[in-house]
């Protein structure tokens, strides 16, 4: 049976979301609204503050990370992947103001998405720009521009893991290409409300619990050995 979902209100995550979101993951978020429409009120919304949390995110993580890596960095940073560790001496040398008005924002940013529940119960945008990319990948094309792959792959999500806000991610199928992931994004304290949508859409077919596994070769049985002891 699937959970009653009826008279839920889904706001689709309009503007930055889309303009930061790839076909790809535009058809998945589209393919989840159109499947929840029947049974619930499926509107737009718009998160205004998406981008300036981000950004805000981004400076955060990096300071907390290299504060948490210092000691290593001191004394072991041969060791680091060189990538993870530019960004770590990055965050290291973030002014500290900067990071302080960075915290600021995550508060404002906050503020303005609980507001923003006051006309909806469930968000839905994308987690990724782009299905997983081919390994050794650099950069990600978004929005017609060439961006770093590490620091953008995760844009989308980062506004709502920086103001601590329940997500469910269901990954999305479509023919002929790798899933992409969905974020449903529930209020502070209302986790049953983001993983009933998500139950809702795996009955329904939109989106899987466990992928669906490649099809192998057989592998022709291995002759026959002697079993006789010399």
């Amino acid at each position: 049976m699937s959970p009653d979902v009826r008279g839920l209100r889904i706001g689709v995550l309009d503007g930055w979301f889309q303009d930061n979101a790839g076909p790809e993951a535009l058809a998945a978020v589209a393919a989840v609204a159109a499947a929840l429409a029947p049974e619930t009120h499926v509107l737009p919304a718009r998160f205004d503050a998406a981008e300036a949390v981000r950004a805000a995110a981004y400076l955060i993580t990096n300071s907390e990370s290299a504060a948490f890596h210092l000691e290593r960095l001191r004394h072991r940073a041969a060791e680091f992947d060189p990538d993870t560790r530019d960004r770590f001496l990055a965050g290291a040398l973030l002014p500290a103001a900067w990071v302080s008005r960075a915290q600021r924002v995550r508060h404002w940013g906050l503020h303005q998405a609980l507001a923003l529940f006051r006309s909806v119960d469930i968000l839905i945008a994308a987690a990724t720009p782009c299905p997983a990319p081919p390994g050794g990948s650099k950069l990600l094309r978004l929005a017609g521009r060439d961006l770093p792959l590490r620091p953008n792959l995760g844009l989308l999500a980062q506004p709502f893991s920086a103001i601590g806000l329940p997500v469910t991610t269901v990954p999305v199928f479509a023919s002929g290409s790798l899933p992409i992931g969905v974020q449903i994004i529930a209020a502070p304290w209302r986790e049953d409300q983001s993983l009933r949508v998500a139950r809702f859409l795996e009955a329904a077919g939109v989106a899987v619990a466990h992928a669906p596994r490649p099809m192998t070769p057989a592998i022709p049985a291995p002759a026959q050995m002697a079993t006789t002891l010399p």
